[in-house]
C-alpha cells in the first residue's frame, strides 16, 4: 500500500465474518466507480483492509461468484462490465440496446461516404452500378469500445444521411426523420468468430475471446434495401430468444451461424412448421 494511504478498518467486533464485510465494501466501491480504471490486487487490498490475504480471496470469490469482478492468468482482476442484451425477433438497434441498458451511447464516425460496390448490390439485389451510402461506426458502450458497424443503403433513398451527425444518433432514427423511411423487417445471419489483430485491437477483445458478426438485410415492405455487417464483443454482448411449445423456435443451426428459416422477400412458415425440430445440416 502507498504512503500515507489511509487503512479502511473493519469491524471486528461484528457477527458478519469479515470477508464478508470486505465483499459489501468491495461491492460498494465498485458501484461508486472506484475500481474503474484500476482493481488492487490481493497484496494492496490485504494491507489496506488490515486483513489476511485469504480473507481477500474469500471476498474476491464471492464477488466474481456474483459476476461484479472478473479474473484471468496474468491479468489479475477487473471489473466486469454490464452484456448488452440483444433480443431474437425483433428489429435489431444496438443504439435502443445500450440505452436500455443505462450506458451511454456514443459513435465515432470512421467512414461516411458515397460508394459503389458490386458485391454488395448483389446481395440486396441492386444493379451493379448502384451507388451507396457507406456508414462505418466504432460504437462505444460508457466509453468503451462495443462493436464496428458497416452499413450500407442505396444513395437514392438514403442520400440526405450524407449531412447526419450519428455521433449520439442512431441510423434508423436519422433514416426516419430525414427521408421518413422506416425499416419494416430484415434477416440476420449471426456468426462466432476469432476477430483479425487489427479489429481484437481496435474493439480491445481480451485475448482467446471471441467475437459475434452479424450479417443483416434490412428491408422495406419485403424490398432489401440495407446490407449491413457488424462486429461485436463477445465478452460484452448476448444474444436471447423466447420459445413457446406453441409457437416454436424459428432458427436453423448450421455451420455457418444462425439463419431464419424464411428468406426476406417470403411469407413466414406457418406455426405447425415452426414447432417441428429442424435437422441439423451435415457441416459441423
Amino acid at each position: 500500500m502507498p504512503r500515507g494511504t489511509k487503512i479502511r478498518p473493519l469491524d471486528r467486533g461484528s457477527p458478519l465474518p469479515l470477508w464478508a464485510q470486505l465483499e459489501a465494501d468491495l461491492r460498494r466501491r465498485t458501484r461508486a466507480g472506484a475500481f474503474d480504471e484500476r482493481f488492487p490486487g490481493e497484496h494492496e487490498l490485504g494491507a489496506e483492509y488490515g486483513v489476511s490475504r485469504h480473507t481477500v480471496r474469500d471476498a474476491l470469490r464471492r464477488l466474481r461468484d456474483k459476476g461484479i469482478l472478473e479474473s484471468g492468468r496474468g491479468r489479475g482482476t477487473w471489473v466486469r462490465r454490464p452484456r448488452i442484451e440483444q433480443p431474437l425477433g425483433v428489429l435489431y438497434s444496438l443504439f435502443r440496446s445500450v440505452e436500455a441498458m443505462g450506458l451511454e451511447q456514443r459513435n465515432e464516425v470512421r467512414a461516411l461516404e458515397v460508394r459503389v460496390e458490386e458485391n454488395v448490390a448483389g446481395r440486396i439485389g441492386r444493379p451493379a452500378a448502384t451507388e451507396f451510402v457507406y456508414l462505418e461506426r466504432l460504437r462505444l458502450a460508457d466509453g468503451e469500445p462495443l462493436a464496428l458497424d458497416s452499413t450500407w443503403l442505396p444513395r437514392a433513398i438514403a442520400g440526405p444521411l450524407l449531412e447526419a451527425d450519428f455521433t449520439h444518433s442512431g441510423l434508423y432514427d436519422e433514416l426516419a426523420r430525414l427521408t421518413g423511411t422506416r425499416l419494416t423487417g430484415g434477416r440476420e445471419i449471426i456468426t462466432a468468430i476469432a476477430p483479425t489483430a487489427a479489429n481484437r485491437k481496435l474493439l480491445k477483445i481480451p485475448a482467446g475471446t471471441a467475437a459475434f458478426e452479424v450479417r443483416r438485410v434490412g428491408c422495406l415492405r419485403n424490398q432489401p434495401i440495407e446490407w449491413r455487417e457488424t462486429l461485436i464483443r463477445g465478452d460484452r454482448f448476448s444474444v436471447t430468444a423466447e420459445w413457446s411449445m406453441q409457437e416454436g423456435y424459428r432458427m436453423d443451426v448450421s455451420g455457418h451461424g444462425v439463419a431464419f428459416d424464411t428468406p426476406v422477400g417470403e411469407e413466414p412458415v406457418s406455426r405447425r412448421q415452426r414447432a417441428r425440430p429442424r435437422r441439423a445440416s451435415g457441416r459441423s
